[in-house]
């Protein structure tokens, strides 16, 4: 997601801004003026310098109306916004890690490792695999399975989230639009370990051309690997019995969840649910952020693109589709995308004018914005996550018919927890 700010390093006013002394200078010489040859010497030395700049100096005696930033202090705020990008990434990668591993991987010390601790770790598992019917697991099995899920969710997913991200900011770059690097945003907790990502882009600067190929960049990458991930996932998951499945967190099923399901395995059986692996829930995940971003509003990628292809008309659309959310909401009682809502009451619903609204984008653009906005219908759930009571003692966890097929997540001793961990 790019959003449209005004933050950014301070910047140099236009030459237009300063002011005029060409009056000072004699009119014989205002052609030539004469510097002097110490000034002359670093202006020389500036001009065929790899940076093409003047040295501050310079600037700061012969130019006192500018509003400066030298060119450490630039390279200083880069560096700031490299550092606070990789630590927000590299925290990002922990917790989607530590959510798909169960939080297993940070009991990881000496003292765990004890014959004591071995020995009652491993008479729960066995208690656990007599109440589930399943085979018990010794407790370096449950931690290396643990690591391995961390692993097969957290990889493919960052992977994901960074080719959406930088094919906002490498046409950001190309175009010579000013944008941050991706913001991460790590959010420690079940079910997905994070909110995905953001960058903050200047205001008003971008064209109407430019803001398309901007908004449009990070949802078709970010698709690229999303639907292999999605396809090897669903390949490798499997269908169980519902009655070996306890309460917690069952995930919706967009349509695209649905024909790869039926083609790559067969429709849902009588009182089954189809497990999904770490691949599976990252190629979910995917999915689900992809088509969050495309709804048609404010800041999203959705909002951008609708706004360059009707232009404000957008805003009555942005308008609609908030209160439709709204009011199914409060109809289901359900509260899926309440955070988002907040977020975009916040921002804004109404998408900001370009440098130049009038410029045209071509039938070819039209064309890719619309297909790509058409992926809200095969990709967008109204109801992603759904909780589910403790099921009754003489009834299946999970009743499922020919239509529908639930979407549970295995716990790293193969049984499902009643929280309903990845």
């Amino acid at each position: 997601m790019n959003m449209n700010c005004d933050e950014g390093p301070p910047e140099r006013q236009p030459a237009s801004s300063l002011p005029d002394h060409s009056h000072s200078i004699p009119a014989e010489s205002r052609d030539v003026p004469e510097f002097p040859q110490t000034h002359q010497d670093a202006l020389n030395t500036a001009i065929h310098s790899p940076s093409n700049g003047i040295p501050s100096d310079v600037v700061e005696e012969m130019t006192p109306a500018i509003n400066r930033i030298t060119a450490e202090e630039y390279r200083r705020y880069k560096r700031k916004q490299f550092r606070t990008s990789l630590l927000l990434f590299l925290a990002t990668c922990f917790s989607t890690f530590l959510v798909a591993s169960e939080f297993l991987p940070l009991v990881w010390s000496p003292g765990f490792f004890s014959s004591d601790f071995r020995e009652y770790a491993n008479a729960e598992l066995q208690r656990s695999a007599a109440r589930t019917g399943t085979r018990a697991m010794s407790f370096q099995e449950v931690m290396g399975k643990a690591i391995r899920n961390g692993l097969e969710y957290s990889v493919p997913l960052m992977l994901i989230l960074l080719c959406h991200e930088l094919g906002h900011f490498l046409q950001a770059v190309r175009y010579r639009v000013p944008a941050s690097l991706p913001y991460f945003i790590p959010l420690p907790l079940p079910p997905l370990g994070t909110m995905g990502a953001v960058i903050l882009q200047g205001r008003g600067v971008a064209n109407r051309k430019q803001m398309f190929d901007i908004a449009v960049s990070g949802p078709l990458a970010g698709l690229l690997i999303t639907l292999p991930v999605l396809f090897y996932g669903i390949r490798t998951s499997e269908f169980r019995p519902a009655f070996a499945i306890q309460s917690g967190l069952e995930f919706g099923e967009p349509m695209l969840l649905t024909w790869l399901i039926e083609w790559l395995h067969h429709p849902a059986g009588e009182n089954q649910v189809f497990i999904l692996n770490g691949y599976g829930f990252a190629g979910w995940v995917g999915v689900f952020i992809t088509s969050m971003n495309l709804l048609p509003i404010g800041q999203l990628d959705g909002g951008h693109i609708l706004y360059t292809l009707i232009g404000r008309k957008a805003h009555y659309v942005a308008y609609g589709v908030l209160l439709t959310g709204v009011a199914f909401m409060l109809y289901t009682r359900t509260v899926s995308y309440m955070l988002l809502i907040i977020l975009l009451m916040l921002t804004g619903t109404r998408h900001p004018p370009t440098s130049d609204d009038s410029m045209p984008i071509g039938w070819k653009r039209h064309a890719i914005g619309w297909m790509t906005m058409s992926f809200l219908l095969i990709g967008f759930t109204p109801n992603p996550i759904i909780i589910e009571d403790a099921p009754k003692p003489s009834a299946p966890a999970q009743q499922t018919s020919q239509e529908q097929i639930a979407l549970r997540f295995p716990s790293s001793d193969g049984s499902m927890s009643s929280d309903s961990n990845i």
